[in-house]
């Protein structure tokens, strides 16, 4: 039978802020625009702290040999439970990486906080709590509230949404803070990545989790010769 296909999201902060409030995340809370990693002043206008990173990232030929080369070392995650540190959904819907990332960003860390009571969003949450991976992604699967969801802000981008018959080469990654850790969350991967520690004062737009986290995957194109085109939000109180 042919699995699921939606159409991509882009990763655009009022779009991801619709989804995330459609879900039921508190509107305290919406995702913003990061222009740069560097510049002080032009991340001005983000709320500190930052609850989480959401990034859309093309999949480079040294990022695709330093995925291959960690997955291999990595068993295929078993977690669950309530002492899990983070939620994690492996993706077996197509397309669905935007949707997955938004998750990933909003049930983990200090954003799940802000989820609204008896929305679906808790009972998503609620559920994946106990559930082991592959009950979890059939959980998601078939969760008409999330597919309504996203279907919901499809169309909701500054570019026409275009059906892709395979792959486009781009993955979504979240990055979130949880029990002082740097966490990196992708649904394609064999489950989630701790990336390092952090300070209480380090949220996941600090120095120390970019360098562990996000400028480590651009290192990794700009070592072989190049720079690498990327698309990051992040979520934090509505300023």
């Amino acid at each position: 039978m042919e699995r699921k296909k939606w159409l991509m999201l882009e990763n655009n902060p009022c779009v991801m802020t619709r989804l995330a409030t459609k879900l039921g995340l508190s509107p305290e809370l919406q995702f913003y625009d990061v222009y740069t990693l560097d510049e002080p002043e032009l991340l001005a206008h983000i709320p500190r702290p930052v609850l989480a990173l959401l990034v859309t990232i093309p999949l480079t030929p040294a990022w695709d040999r330093d995925r291959e080369a960690e997955d291999a070392e990595q068993n295929h995650y078993t977690g669950f439970g309530p002492e899990e540190p983070v939620i994690w959904f492996k993706q077996t819907i197509g397309n669905a990486c935007g949707s997955i990332g938004v998750l990933h960003s909003t049930i983990n860390g200090p954003a799940a906080d802000f989820i609204e009571p008896d929305s679906d969003l808790a009972e998503i949450r609620r559920r994946a709590i106990s559930l082991q991976v592959t009950e979890r992604a059939n959980m998601l699967y078939n969760s008409k509230p999330f597919e309504l969801a996203h279907k919901s802000v499809e169309e909701a981008g500054d570019t026409p949404a275009i059906p892709v018959a395979g792959s486009t080469g781009h993955h979504f990654v979240a990055f979130v803070k949880a029990k002082g850790k740097l966490w990196e969350l992708e649904g394609s991967r064999k489950g989630p990545l701790e990336r390092g520690s952090l300070a209480d004062n380090e949220d996941v737009l600090s120095l120390r989790a970019l360098e562990m986290g996000l400028k480590r995957i651009i290192g990794l194109k700009r070592d072989e010769g190049g720079d690498i085109r990327f698309s990051c939000i992040a979520l934090a109180r509505k300023s």
